[in-house]
This record gives C-alpha cells, sequence and structure tokens, in this order.
C-alpha cells in the first residue's frame, strides 16, 4: 500500500511538474540553454577526440600490426634476439584454413629484416619488411606512397622506402641501392635495387628507418624460408575477438601464437588513456558551470514561488510531495535539456565534419591533416546521463529549502 501510495503521490508531482516547467517559460528558456549548450560540448570536444582515436586505431591496424598477428610461440619474447629461429612454414597451408573464413579479408605475410642500404658513398642502416605486393593492397588505405608507385609482384627488384630515410640519404625515386644484410647463417649478402616509391606512415620514427620490399627478395637476401609473421586482415575492426576465438582452435598452441592488434599497440593504448582523461576533465568542468547556473536557476524559482510552496502546504501537501515537485523540475530540465542538446551537437558535428577541421601535422608526423567530429551512441548516452546527472544534483539544495519553509513566513511573503 505505502509503496502504491509513493507511485500515486510521485505521478502527481511530475504532472504539476511539467505544468510549472511549460508556464515558466523564460527561466526555463535560460535552464535549457544551460544544458543544451554543456551537451553540445561535450558532444563536439569528445567526437573530436572520438575521430581522431578511430583514425589511430585503424591507421595503426591497416598500416602495421593488422586485426590478428599469427606467429611462433615466444616470437615476441625471444624472437627479437633470434628471429629466424622463429619462422613460419611456407607451404601456404595454414594461411589458406584462415582464407576460408568469412570475414578475413586477406592474410599477409612478413619477413622482418634489418641492414645496410647505401646510395653512393652514404650507407644508413634500415629495418626492413618483406611483404607480398598483392596481399599489401588492404594496407593501401593508410599506407600513403607520396611518389612513386607501390610494390609490384612483376617488379621483383623494386622497393618502397620511408620518407624520413629517403631524405636523410639523399634518394629518390628511380635510384639504385644496394641493400647489405646478415643471412640467417651469419654471413653477409647483398643484392641490388631500384626504388618505387617513397612512402609515409602516420609514424614519423617508423618512416625514418623503414622500407618494403618484396618478400620473395627478402627471403632470397636472408636465405631462408617462410615469414616472421602473419598479418590477417579483417573487414571489420570489430569482429576482432570473435575471429580470433574462430581461429585459435585451427593452431596448436605449443607452436603458434595469435596476438590481437590491441595487445601489439603500445602508443594507441596510451594515447587511449590520455584521452580519455582529457574527455573526463571536460565533462567535470561542464558539470560544475551546469550544477552552478541550474541550482541558482532554481534557487530563484523557489525565492520567487515562496507564496506558491506555503500555500500548497497550508492545503495539505506534505513536505516530501514539495521536495519531488522541484527534483522532478530540474530532472525535466536536464533530460529536455540533454535531448535538445545532442540532436543539435549532432547536426553540428554532421556540418561541421563535412567542412573539415584543419589541423597541424601531429607529434611524430610531418603531414597535416583534416579533422573531423565522429558521434557515437556512447558518447551521445553519456551527454543524456550528464545532463540528467548534474541537474538532478543541482535541483536537492533549491527543492529541500523549498520543502523545509515553515509555512507561517510562506504564506507572509505574499503580503
Amino acid at each position: 500500500m505505502k509503496i502504491n501510495r509513493f507511485l500515486q503521490g510521485s505521478v502527481i508531482d511530475l504532472a504539476q511538474a511539467v505544468r510549472n516547467v511549460l508556464r515558466q517559460k523564460r527561466r526555463v528558456a535560460f535552464a535549457l540553454a544551460i544544458v543544451m549548450g554543456g551537451c553540445i560540448s561535450l558532444l563536439l570536444a569528445g567526437g573530436f577526440i572520438q575521430w581522431v582515436l578511430d583514425t589511430m586505431r585503424e591507421s595503426t591496424i591497416r598500416s602495421q600490426l593488422g586485426h590478428i598477428q599469427i606467429v611462433r610461440t615466444d616470437y615476441y619474447k625471444k624472437g627479437i634476439a633470434d628471429p629466424y629461429k622463429y619462422l613460419l612454414p611456407a607451404d601456404g597451408r595454414k594461411e589458406a584454413e584462415v582464407l576460408k573464413h568469412p570475414s578475413v579479408r586477406a592474410i599477409a605475410p612478413r619477413l622482418s629484416l634489418v641492414g645496410l642500404i647505401s646510395l653512393g658513398d652514404s650507407t644508413l642502416s634500415f629495418m626492413g619488411d618483406g611483404v607480398d605486393p598483392v596481399a599489401e593492397r588492404e594496407f593501401e588505405k593508410y599506407f600513403f606512397v607520396e611518389k612513386g608507385e607501390r610494390l609490384s609482384p612483376n617488379d621483383p627488384t623494386g622497393i618502397v622506402i620511408g620518407q624520413g630515410l629517403a631524405d636523410n640519404i639523399g634518394a629518390k625515386v628511380g635510384d639504385k641501392l644496394v641493400l647489405t644484410v646478415t643471412t640467417a647463417k651469419g654471413s653477409l649478402n647483398a643484392h641490388d635495387v631500384h626504388i618505387r616509391g617513397i612512402f609515409f606512415t602516420s609514424e614519423k620514427a617508423y618512416d625514418d628507418s623503414a622500407i618494403q620490399l618484396p618478400i620473395e627478395l627478402a627471403r632470397k637476401l636472408i636465405r631462408v624460408e617462410g615469414a616472421s609473421a602473419w598479418l590477417v586482415v579483417l573487414d571489420e575492426t570489430e569482429k576482432t575477438d570473435a575471429v580470433l576465438n574462430d581461429l585459435r582452435p585451427l593452431f596448436d598452441p605449443k607452436s603458434f601464437e595469435l596476438a590481437p592488434w590491441y595487445e601489439l599497440a603500445d602508443f594507441y593504448n596510451k594515447s587511449v588513456t590520455l584521452f580519455l582523461r582529457q574527455v573526463l576533465v571536460v565533462k567535470i568542468l561542464i558539470g560544475i558551470i551546469v550544477v552552478l547556473s541550474i541550482s541558482n536557476t532554481l534557487s530563484m524559482a523557489v525565492i520567487e514561488r515562496t507564496g506558491e510552496i506555503g500555500t500548497m502546504m497550508a492545503m495539505g501537501v506534505r513536505r516530501n510531495s514539495v521536495l519531488r515537485l522541484f527534483i522532478f523540475e530540474g530532472l525535466m530540465l536536464g533530460v529536455i535539456g540533454s535531448v535538445l542538446g545532442i540532436f543539435i551537437g549532432w547536426l553540428l558535428s554532421l556540418a561541421i565534419s563535412a567542412v573539415g577541421i584543419p589541423m597541424p601535422p601531429p607529434p611524430g608526423m610531418e603531414s597535416d591533416f583534416t579533422g573531423e567530429i565522429t558521434v557515437t551512441l556512447g558518447l551521445a548516452l553519456d551527454a543524456l546521463g550528464l545532463g540528467a546527472i548534474v541537474t538532478l544534483i543541482a535541483s536537492v539544495l533549491p527543492a529541500w529549502k523549498a520543502s523545509r519553509m515553515v509555512i507561517v513566513d510562506a504564506l507572509r511573503s505574499q503580503r
């Protein structure tokens, strides 16, 4: 019975709160503008950061790591000291099994090598990846060849070289160079190559020392077969864990190890932590501004409606009902303002993204870029929750003051 009475009383108080909100147009418009402004600010700031993180994630995956890497067991722990001891087989049977999965777009073998690159009298060290030119087409979107062309299966001695490395050695497209490496058995081997293209990625440090060459040329230089890793590319990043679970039964854990991209992307993971903390600071600042503004607005409403409150309590309205009434009014302002702010913020995000946000080169890159704003469902729910919660908090003190009024003093204020 008590629960039923409470629910009935709450419904009545909610209906009264709706009427009060509708009849106080100027004050309500001011409060809604504050909540809307806070939600719009959160959506635009958070949406830009979300776009940066999404772009960084896809760039990391589709220019270097792939969605899933398949390597020999303990390769990540011990392979740096003796990489050619942990090579994957070259018969293609396991790769064919992986390609049967409907979500797998490609599997790209990589053979890592290091050595010296020489142009005339200039010699520098390099870190190279032997790659399959056909499979590497899945990485084209974020692996930018600024000058020249990409690797071709019809050009067995053509390589692409990082922009920073090309600048340091003074090389350009078409130049002939010599690659010198240490073979798997410890002897030296060299081969003449020529530059097909000059590339850049999202990491300048990588571009300063990296080259890519056809994997058959890399195997010929090192005198080995197989690959250091297989990079599995999926049709959607969100399917990584599901595909990982599907592929693991195909491989003996004693011989093979499967690692998702997020376990290997250390820089990306640290960037996410940094940006999320920045968004948290933005939420706190917006919350403080909204709480102070809404609390002040509702406090003024309580003062102006002192006589009304006294009359209500003199007619038998309980103090708890007065408390609920003002809390419901504040909560309504928060929900309505948040919904309107989310809608307007979403429209603004589309307009701003259509125009683009010119941005200077970020740390570690040489090229500027055009930013956008990505408003996700999670971000919209965050804005809705922020607007509702902070207005609810802001309404507690004014509502408490209203419910604690002395009836006689409240009625006397009407004179």
